[in-house]
């Protein structure tokens, strides 16, 4: 199992986060998911339900550099990147930085700006670096890109395309809180916001040794064979375009093996891969047209996946 100052460590992130996140317990474990796999989340909701305070609380409780970008259609791909400018004192070109260049990056309302813009941004995930005027440029150290959007039905947006959509690790939906959870949030922050008191309760460090030892959780022979099946029944569906690729296989075990650690585990168990899939796996699927306007859902064609596709049964031990 994780060693217990492991898992010390994760439970202080948790409830430092919860501190500011009140009813969202599902969405912080997510995001910590995907921040020890190394993954990027893209929140889907509608404005003012607390994307913004989760990324700050995260970034706040790793004592990580927050960086903010907030997308809109006139930003440039250079205003994300960086830009190489002349400096006639020292005669040469010298690389000023942009917000990309920090450790949790809130790409704040991603589909309000263009495309090329939008490229910027996920080239740089998946490199984990960027290139100016010829020169490379590798990215911080933990990396990792929270990017929100409004739902693609409000004016004005930039749906992201499903090559794009397929960088994201999770995608997830913040919700509404409940009426004893919003009179709460009232309460707290009446006097001030809690995230102005809110500290780190771990450092870069510590993260980093925490996303080392996510990638020595043992997943067995038969849940990655499980994993594949769940891959391919998706991709052979009568309602489905286009499946999960072999990137969103490797996504669900990522996700799979971090998620067992944050519970105490060294080993993926098919509960997981269950529990999981829909964030993993449902923005990778491209809905036929004909099944849409009959109001199936990815989420409904993966429900049907996994009630056709035999689970592992045979007994699991850490190795």
């Amino acid at each position: 199992m994780p060693n217990s100052e492991s898992n010390i460590k994760i439970n202080r992130i948790i409830k430092n986060i919860e501190k500011v996140m009140i009813g969202k317990r599902e969405v912080v474990e997510l995001s910590i998911v995907a921040l020890l796999a190394q993954g990027h989340v893209l929140l889907e909701d509608v404005p003012g339900v607390g994307k913004t305070m989760m990324v700050r609380s995260l970034a706040k409780s790793i004592g990580a550099s927050f960086r903010r970008i907030q997308f809109t259609p006139d930003l440039l791909p250079s205003d994300v990147t960086g830009v190489s400018i002349y400096n006639q004192k020292e005669m040469e070109f010298q690389f000023v930085p942009g917000p990309i260049l920090g450790n949790i990056i809130l790409a704040d309302e991603i589909n309000r700006t263009s495309p090329k813009t939008q490229s910027a941004l996920l080239e740089a995930m998946e490199e984990s670096s960027i290139t100016i005027d010829g020169i490379t440029h590798s990215l911080n150290k933990p990396f990792f890109v929270m990017a929100t959007q409004n739902p693609i039905e409000y004016e004005g947006t930039y749906p992201l395309p499903e090559a794009q959509l397929d960088r994201f690790l999770l995608k997830m939906n913040m919700g509404y809180p409940t009426m004893e959870e919003e009179m709460e949030l009232l309460t707290r922050v009446q006097m001030q916001a809690p995230i102005e008191n809110l500290h780190s309760v771990v450092s870069i460090e510590d993260l980093v040794l925490l996303q080392n030892e996510v990638k020595q959780v043992y997943i067995d022979d038969i849940i990655k064979r499980y994993i594949v099946e769940l891959s391919m029944g998706t991709r052979s569906h009568h309602h489905v375009y286009l499946g999960a690729s072999p990137r969103g296989s490797i996504a669900l075990m990522r996700a799979a093996q971090s998620y067992a650690f944050i519970k105490g585990r060294d080993y993926v168990i098919p509960d997981d891969i269950q529990y999981l899939i829909k964030a993993v796996v449902a923005h990778r699927i491209i809905v036929k047209s004909e099944a849409k306007f009959e109001g199936v859902s990815a989420e409904d064609i993966i429900d049907d996946v996994v009630s056709q596709i035999a689970v592992p049964v045979q007994r699991l031990v850490s190795k």
